[in-house]
């Protein structure tokens, strides 16, 4: 499959066949796609955690659910219109269905070291696309809680929690927008 086509295929998924585990090779082969990524200075400043514990993603779970309920309970106007549309709540439930939790770090001490980050994301993302695996990119409210659970070097900040697995969400893709109403030519001087 081309890149194209894998970029139109890839979806968010909140929903995952917790029956089957990926093998972890396609894990691995995602995150040396995602190493490959251009990062500021080269300092490739990305640290991949990979959780596969039931109680170590429990944890995880339980931490950010405390979070999200502050947050949902907090929610108003356009934001808490849109969440209660498309029945977004507080529970987190991909956080511990899913086979695999992928969490992404950033080293503070590089410059643009978060832009680096999720460039490497975005690779991460086509390329667990490219092996049959779905995902959710989940940034929880309550990152430095998440750090102290998994250990992280303080010169790491948490960036995003993906969680890996075979997809069980029949839903379509979100509609995309058009080209050219992304696209300015800018062809001549002001």
């Amino acid at each position: 499959m081309n890149l194209i086509d894998l970029a139109r295929k890839r979806k968010t998924v909140r929903k995952f066949k917790d029956s089957v585990v990926p093998p972890l090779e396609d894990i691995l082969y995602s995150i040396e796609v995602a190493k490959e990524a251009p990062s500021g200075m080269n300092a490739q400043p990305w640290l991949f955690y990979v959780v596969k514990s039931s109680k170590l993603k429990e944890k995880i779970r339980n931490e950010c659910e405390k979070a999200e309920k502050i947050f949902y309970e907090k929610s108003r106007g356009r934001l808490k219109d849109w969440l209660d549309a498309h029945e977004f709540s507080w529970k987190k439930d991909f956080l511990t269905q899913a086979p695999y939790l992928i969490l992404v770090f950033s080293n503070k001490k590089f410059p643009f070291s978060r832009e680096s980050v999720w460039l490497s994301i975005g690779y991460l993302l086509l390329a667990l696309e490219e092996k049959g695996l779905a995902t959710v990119p989940y940034t929880p409210p309550n990152f430095r809680e998440i750090e102290l659970i998994l250990d992280v070097p303080v010169e790491y900040k948490l960036e995003v929690i993906l969680p890996v697995g075979y997809s069980d969400d029949p839903k379509s893709k979100y509609e995309r927008k058009k080209l050219e109403e992304i696209v300015i030519f800018c062809e001549e001087e002001k």
